[in-house]
């Protein structure tokens, strides 16, 4: 596991690091929405919501870019139970934009990657002796720019699947925000 954590970060700061050269542009965006449990965690727990932001570099010459995000989720229990699953998480990915005309304003792209999940069961009825953990977790989807100047709207929805103790949790977070920056 080690090795393959140096792997991947000597790959993605060599190309930081060759950014420049490829005339990166840095872009911001900020989000919320609803997040969708799935498998084993739908069981358990419904509909939740969340907020992001993220930080993008995406080169002007070829379609790949990198994507940091960190993200705030929470998740209500099923029961009556006073209970909810926390989640707070940081992804790095892999963006791939679609080529469109320069007229285009929608952009389809393409992101996944991996990062880091911690979990807190919160409330009242939380039982004693359950804490809290981290864990890593890997994600992937869609979305779809709509671009207007430096500034534009994004529509994004992405799998997680966090490699918990027990069934992984698994949910789909559905996010709409704004992306500003690039060109």
């Amino acid at each position: 596991m080690r090795g393959l954590a140096k792997g991947v970060t000597a790959a993605v700061v060599g190309m930081l690091l060759g950014a420049p050269a490829l005339r990166a542009q840095a872009e911001f965006a900020v989000g919320g929405g609803v997040s969708v449990p799935t498998g084993d965690f739908d069981d358990f727990f419904k509909l939740g919501w969340h907020g992001t932001a993220a930080v993008s570099f995406v080169s002007q010459n070829i379609p790949v870019g990198f994507q940091l995000d960190g993200t705030y989720s929470q998740f209500s229990d099923e029961s009556s139970l006073d209970i909810k699953d926390q989640l707070i998480y940081g992804t790095g990915n892999v963006v791939y934009k679609f080529k469109t005309s320069e007229e285009s304003r929608f952009r389809p792209y393409l992101i996944g990657g991996g990062g880091v999940y911690n979990l807190k069961p919160k409330g009242d009825d939380v039982a004693s002796g359950v804490g809290d953990q981290t864990k890593f977790g890997i994600n992937a989807g869609a979305g779809f720019d709509f671009k207007a100047g430096a500034a534009g709207l994004f529509i994004e929805g992405r799998f997680h699947n966090v490699f918990t103790d027990g069934p992984d949790t698994k949910f789909i977070p559905i996010t709409v925000g704004v992306r500003f920056g690039g060109s």
